[in-house]
């Protein structure tokens, strides 16, 4: 294993996740598959793991900078924590019974999940740059101070959570997508609120891994030693960096990394 490499690159991931909200894992996970050979199973658990703490810190930095919505982690959480541990069962269930390596399926998942996310990003990211007029249907609003949009985003988050329990993607991309979409949050609360809501998302789901035994904390300490003053960075400069070129060239990885994990095996 390269104890030097594996620290800076997930620094630089670090930075990205503080500075865009893009999640870690979509970086992470591939990054342990294709440059350090890790086996996809072992390479999920302990992205979910190492993930935890980065996003955890920079949490805590946005809500120093009141950058987020409280209630908006809150009720999105009381549905993704549970959905994500159904995940995790599914996994377990899927080693156990199936017939299939575990991690073939993974790998197919986690390309087929990235590829999907990015796609959509995609799309929003440039509908927004190249064509600021167009305007797709807007989405219904969920109001938090009724008891339906508490219900719709009680399900929507435990929809979503349960992929983050199978792949360890997710708990940033898709979030955000949803904090757009339904919330209508300022570009100011976007990505402390995404943030905040998947570090309580993955403190639950990285227990369920741990129970799965493909932790590797040789693989989870340096990308802690790195992700986490990453993140911290990337959180400081959040609100003076222009992120609509660096989300593009991010999604741009993420598709051609997303096709490579589909067609691997």
């Amino acid at each position: 294993m390269h104890y030097f490499l594996l620290p800076f690159l997930s620094f630089l991931v670090g930075i990205i996740v503080g500075l865009t909200g893009i999640g870690g894992a979509s970086l992470i996970t591939p990054m342990l598959i294709f440059i350090f050979q890790v086996p996809p199973a072992i390479a999920v658990s302990s992205d979910v793991v190492s993930a935890t703490l980065m996003k955890v810190v920079g949490s805590v930095k946005h809500w120093q900078q009141q950058t987020l919505d409280q209630e908006v982690v809150k009720w999105l959480a009381l549905g993704s924590v549970p959905g994500s541990l159904f995940g995790v069962g599914t996994l377990h269930l899927i080693r156990q019974t199936s017939e299939h390596n575990l991690d073939n399926i993974l790998l197919r998942l986690l390309g087929i999940t990235i590829l999907l996310i990015t796609l959509l990003a995609l799309v929003q990211l440039l509908l927004i740059t190249f064509f600021p007029k167009f305007s797709l249907p807007e989405l219904p609003k969920f109001d938090l101070t009724t008891h339906w949009g508490r219900f719709l985003t009680v399900a929507i988050g435990a929809i979503l959570g349960y992929l983050v329990g199978l792949t360890s993607i997710a708990s940033g991309s898709v979030f955000a997508l949803v904090l757009i979409g339904f919330f209508r949050l300022d570009a100011r609360k976007l990505v402390g609120t995404d943030i905040s809501q998947a570090a309580i998302l993955l403190m639950f789901t990285s227990l369920g891994h741990l129970s799965l035994g493909t932790v590797d904390w040789s693989l989870v300490l340096p990308i802690w030693l790195g992700s986490v003053p990453g993140v911290l960075l990337g959180a400081k400069i959040c609100q003076i960096t222009p992120q609509r070129p660096l989300k593009f060239v991010i999604y741009t990885i993420l598709m051609m990394v997303s096709w490579k994990l589909v067609y691997q095996v």
